[in-house]
């Protein structure tokens, strides 16, 4: 497992060790597949299957699922000197390059469309 999940999750008690290792294991397919959903994260259907019913396990809670995080906050911020910055919202940056791959594709948006109907994309970077 990844150093910084195991880190993350190191805190984390739920009721029964086979649902600590399945949120082990929907964190790792999360943490390889950033920014797809979580049918796409887990790459089949019986994955994504058992992430349905983890999270909907009566005996899993948002506290269950967050306290090793917190931990790990706690730790960082206790280990930190010096200030320390906090992003709480959605707020996105868009950058325009002639080479977006030097900053980084977030998206692909329709821009407008042509006479035809035919959609021009945007690439968003940032």
């Amino acid at each position: 497992m990844n150093a910084w999940i195991a880190n993350e999750l190191k805190g984390c008690e739920f009721q029964d060790k086979r649902l600590g290792r399945r949120f082990e294991t929907i964190m790792e397919q999360l943490s390889s597949g950033i920014g797809r959903t979580l049918p796409l994260a887990c790459q089949d259907w019986t994955n994504a299957k058992a992430a349905y019913r983890f999270l909907d396990n009566q005996r899993v809670t948002e506290a269950d699922i967050l306290k090793g995080h917190f931990e790990a906050t706690r730790e960082r911020v206790a280990a930190t000197a010096g200030k320390i910055l906090v992003l709480h919202d959605t707020t996105e940056f868009s950058f325009q390059s002639k080479h977006p791959e030097a900053i980084g594709i977030t998206h692909k948006t329709t821009k407008s469309y042509s006479k035809a109907g035919r959609p021009r994309l945007h690439t968003v970077t940032g």
